[in-house]
């Protein structure tokens, strides 16, 4: 094989992305069909300590600067925060377990449960994983809402109980009202913010009924107005979200059981190849999730 056989593709700068080839690293022991777990401390902290190891100033996360990424034909990583796949996954819901790790620490966080009525603001992949995870803790009632009429008709297949559209010029108060009326006058119990958007984030707050949990996993400007006194008053908690920690046998468990099907979440497909491409198909928000298939070999579902 030669040495520089290692299709990559390398971020240089906002909107310069490039396919290169670059060297193959050297295997590790143990190499098998794996799901690799981004997160690594690189020290035992008091968060590794107390399994909180995402909040660990240390942590390796191999996605984010000064990190390099992983998205490239072969890639190395320590074996012991690799877990192996059954043979019942495949390599395309493998590729899924990131995202639904998502969604499993964010509704363990908001405290999901039998019952519970849970009020997911986006239906983009980590909304409609928020929609699943939900669904598979035992929620009764899911309301999810979006800009994309196509994303809440995905919402709706996949078993979302009332879903409306945020349309222009809708107030954080409307959609608080929508929401209540998808639940017959009742609030959620949680609602779970995936968009980071400020609009939203004010939606959350008066959607959630009082002693509710607010989970904030979407990412957006470093600050945002709120209604605080609302919050105050109502005593809802609000409860931050920063990627995941010890999920990865939890969501392999649940593909394996096929209690979660994350495969509808897939809708378009590029050879590694074709990333720019896929990228690009990605960026006009035409799919949900777009997967680049690194094995030459492999090209199928």
């Amino acid at each position: 094989m030669a040495q520089h056989e290692n299709l990559s593709v390398v971020l240089y700068d906002k909107n310069d992305l490039r396919l290169e080839k670059r060297p193959i690293p050297e295997p590790g022991p143990n190499g098998d069909r794996v799901a690799v777990e981004p997160g690594i401390p690189r020290e035992n902290d008091d968060y590794c300590r107390t399994g909180r190891y995402n909040l660990s100033p240390t942590i390796f996360f191999s996605a984010t600067p000064p990190d390099d990424g992983n998205l490239c034909r072969y890639n190395t990583h320590s074996a012991s925060y690799c877990y192996k796949l059954p043979e019942s996954v495949s390599f395309e819901e493998g590729a899924m377990i990131e995202p639904l790790s998502v969604a499993m620490h964010a509704c363990r966080r908001g405290g999901v449960t039998i019952g519970s009525k849970v009020f997911i603001l986006g239906a983009g992949p980590i909304g409609l994983v928020n929609l699943l995870v939900s669904k598979a803790m035992g929620a009764s009632q899911i309301v999810i809402c979006d800009l994309s009429l196509s994303r809440l008709e995905k919402a709706k297949q996949m078993g979302a109980s009332f879903t409306f559209a945020v349309e222009k010029n809708t107030s954080a108060k409307d959609m608080g009202q929508k929401v209540k009326q998808g639940l017959s006058g009742a609030m959620p119990d949680i609602s779970i913010e995936c968009t980071g958007v400020e609009l939203c984030l004010q939606a959350g707050v008066y959607a959630t009924k009082s002693g509710g949990v607010l989970v904030l996993v979407g990412m957006g400007k470093p600050s945002a107005n709120i209604p605080i006194l609302d919050v105050i008053i109502r005593e809802v908690d609000i409860r931050g979200v920063f990627r995941y920690c010890n999920t990865w046998p939890a969501a392999i468990d649940m593909l394996a059981s096929k209690r979660i099907d994350v495969k509808p979440l897939v809708t378009h497909r590029f050879p590694l190849e074709e990333a720019l491409e896929a990228f690009k198909k990605a960026k006009e928000g035409l799919g949900i999730k777009v997967m680049l298939k690194c094995d030459p070999n492999n090209q199928n579902p």
